[in-house]
């Protein structure tokens, strides 16, 4: 009888699942954070970051992005857009943007997705606290775009709303913009439509520049390019938009 092959295909099978090689989330943690000084206008800032970060389990928010640097330069030339306010910032990475802000705002919240970026977040929330520069009182929450448990967890902490929510280069993944918008506008809401969405943007593709535009008007929003700020960074083009409900 001609042998089936069957008992040699099971070990071929079981042979691959053993070349098979299952990396846990945490072998593309780096925490070799160093501290940098970021220099916007006449602020300064020191901070723990990373020179590089893995794009892998969404670790991006580990180091400082073009469209942060946009968004700090505008703000230290401009303070007065968020000066005594109440800001939210969404995908803070290692808070950057929202820590300048606490020198000129009443309150600030840095929020983020991944447990591991939150974690630097906080790490440079604490270094703030002993610096003669804090004004405003500062604070990290874990917030997922479009998850309405910690949409709804951050506004009842908050029941006062925001006055302006911030958004440095987090238009980088066409499935999130949906879920970004869909945030924002909840915030928005809160205060019958008395808040702005600041979001410093970089292209990186067509298709997301129409994206970002389409997602705005579908939620109700009017999208407002500022004056002066469409600029070369990174050699790539940057923008400020601001956007309010129509």
């Amino acid at each position: 009888m001609a042998d089936s092959g069957i008992p040699r295909k099971r070990e071929e099978e079981e042979e691959k699942k053993d070349d098979i090689v299952c990396l846990d989330p945490s072998f593309f943690v780096d925490r070799s954070y160093e501290m940098t000084t970021f220099t916007f206008g006449s602020h300064e800032l020191r901070l723990l970051c990373l020179r590089a970060a893995s794009t892998d389990y969404d670790l991006t928010g580990q180091l400082v992005w073009p469209g942060a640097v946009l968004m700090n330069n505008y703000l230290s030339e401009h303070p007065e857009i968020v000066k005594e306010c109440s800001v939210i910032e969404l995908g803070s990475g290692i808070g950057i943007t929202g820590i300048l802000c606490s020198r000129f705002c009443k309150r600030v919240v840095l929020t983020d997705h991944n447990d591991e970026v939150l974690e630097i977040i906080k790490k440079n929330v604490e270094l703030q606290s002993c610096s003669e520069n804090a004004h405003a009182v500062l604070t990290a929450e874990k917030l997922e775009w479009g998850n309405s448990d910690h949409i709804n967890s951050i506004i009842e902490k908050h029941p006062g709303g925001f006055d302006v929510v911030l958004g440095a280069d987090i238009c980088f993944q066409q499935s999130s913009i949906s879920y970004l918008f869909d945030t924002v506008e909840r915030i928005i809401r809160t205060q019958a439509g008395n808040c702005r969405f600041i979001l410093a943007y970089v292209s990186r593709a067509k298709v997301m520049d129409g994206l970002v535009l389409k997602e705005a008007e579908k939620h109700g929003m009017c999208v407002r390019e500022v004056d002066g700020t469409r600029t070369t960074i990174s050699n790539l083009e940057g923008v400020i938009f601001d956007i309010t409900l129509k």
